[in-house]
């Protein structure tokens, strides 16, 4: 079967990323014709924006994309395309597993978790304004609909996926109102689920527990700051944002797949970067289109060269170009 799937390159080190997965997906023998598409700091100055409605309206009517990494600008500037993406799209669950792998650089042996981050409110609604000059509010913004849509996707995620527990990770000792309503409704949803078991971690001892003992975990699901800063936690039990992959998941099947890590403007164009993260992203994407034998090839080459350690990037102390771990990945399909 011949998928269509809309490409986003990104900027910086993005679209020599992107090409790198391109081709692993290819060599796998997944018949793809890839709609590509512009988005990004670069093209704000062409559109006005950093996400034109062209790329929103490719999307929605391929249902799927793979997007390489998009530079935000810190305090000014435009808005995040990431989450300009997510609104837009109603990408409400991202997902984003850490599962140790074998040869790569890194203090923990049994990692085996998944984040999923519910991605469409709380503090990333940006509703915030200056109340008076040195005084600024932002609103953090809880809903009954999109908590309980989260959970119930947490919980059917274990299921299909062999899973034996969610972890429901607040601050409700403090945002009692907030925070207690999103654990009212994972509570809701957790009793249709007699099958996984359920329980729920203050933030800060999830954070502890994640670095003391990460193989406590399986399924985590948060608010949408939390699961931000702890995915990134636990890409760094990994190994790093290189090895990270990770799905934006919408009603009615919408999906867009990216490596979560940023830009790297200071090595583009030098043809260095590490493409692993945006190959496993690859992954995810091919196992959502019902490709899982391509999908089990890729991943399985991945982990070849890995614990083979004779090709590394420097982000893994070694020298290889992007071009020469993509090989090195194809030849061991």
């Amino acid at each position: 079967m011949k998928h269509t799937i809309t490409l986003i390159p990104g900027d910086g080190i993005g679209p020599e990323v992107t090409e790198a997965a391109v081709r692993v997906v290819e060599a796998a023998g997944v018949e793809c014709e890839w709609e590509r598409m512009e988005a990004g700091a670069e093209v704000v100055a062409k559109y006005g924006t950093p996400v034109p409605d062209e790329v929103i309206h490719s999307i929605l009517k391929n249902r799927v994309a793979l997007k390489g990494p998009i530079t935000t600008p810190v305090g000014v500037g435009f808005p995040s395309a990431n989450v300009t993406l997510r609104k837009r799209l109603n990408l409400y669950a991202n997902v984003r597993p850490a599962r140790t792998i074998p040869g790569v650089p890194s203090r923990y042996d049994h990692v085996d978790l998944v984040i999923i981050r519910e991605n469409s409110e709380d503090l990333y609604s940006g509703l915030e304004h200056i109340v008076v000059p040195g005084v600024v509010e932002s609103l953090k913004i809880i809903t009954e609909a999109a908590s309980l849509r989260i959970g119930r996707y947490a919980f059917e995620y274990a299921k299909s996926h062999g899973r034996r527990k969610v972890t429901a990770v607040h601050k409700a000792n403090i945002m009692k109102l907030a925070d207690g309503l999103f654990l009212e409704c994972l509570r809701r949803i957790s009793r249709e689920f007699p099958e996984i078991e359920y329980e729920e971690m203050i933030v800060d001892a999830t954070c502890m527990n994640m670095v003391m003992r990460p193989e406590r975990f399986d399924v985590m699901v948060m608010e949408n700051l939390y699961g931000d800063i702890l995915s990134d936690l636990a890409s760094g039990l990994i190994g790093g944002l290189g090895f990270a992959g990770s799905a934006n998941i919408g009603e009615g099947g919408i999906a867009l797949f990216e490596a979560v890590h940023g830009s790297a403007p200071d090595i583009a164009g030098r043809h260095i970067a590490n493409p692993i993260a945006l190959i496993l992203s690859a992954v995810m994407m091919l196992r959502h289109l019902g490709e899982q034998a391509a999908a089990n090839r890729i991943e399985n080459a991945v982990m070849k060269v890995m614990a083979e350690g004779k090709v590394r990037t420097r982000d893994m102390g070694g020298d290889a170009t992007t071009d020469q771990i993509t090989d090195a990945i194809i030849a061991a399909l």
